[in-house]
């Protein structure tokens, strides 16, 4: 192999690392690699669907400060999607539809009109908390109304 001369006369810039500074460079090269997937969950735990959350589940909306209210949620469920709606007893007005989705065992929804949140699904039961200081606890009903 021939090397050029570099300006002072030493080895010009082009000419390759050496020996050791490619290893170092491999190395890092390697690490950041490897490194990065682990700092993010597995593609697995952001599709994996483990929870089907389709029917009509009932239970109580309590929002700091106000008051606790009657609530009814009628939910469907294609794959990880989830369309519905969400009624109370007591602001019709705020009734409205409801979209989310479900990402192993977690309802992520949105209503257009009411809480925005993720509620964690245990059998027939759900639960969880919002930003906006509300808490609710639902459960799946047997009977039709």
């Amino acid at each position: 192999m021939r090397r050029e001369a570099g300006p002072a006369g030493g080895r010009a810039r082009t000419a390759l690392l050496s020996p050791p500074m490619r290893a170092m460079w491999a190395f890092v090269a390697t690490a950041l690699v490897f490194g990065s997937g682990c700092a993010q969950k597995d593609w697995i735990d952001r599709t994996l669907v483990t929870v089907d959350v389709t029917g009509v589940w009932r239970g109580t909306l309590t929002m700091t400060g106000v008051n606790t209210f009657n609530v009814e949620m009628t939910l469907a469920q294609r794959g990880a999607k989830v369309t519905g709606q969400l009624k109370y007893d007591v602001f019709s007005d705020r009734s409205g539809a409801v979209e989310g989705t479900v990402s192993g065992d977690v309802f992520y929804f949105q209503s257009l009109r009411g809480p925005t949140g993720g509620l964690l699904v245990n059998g027939d039961e759900m639960s969880g908390a919002g930003a906006a200081g509300w808490r609710m606890q639902l459960r799946r009903s047997t009977e039709a109304k």
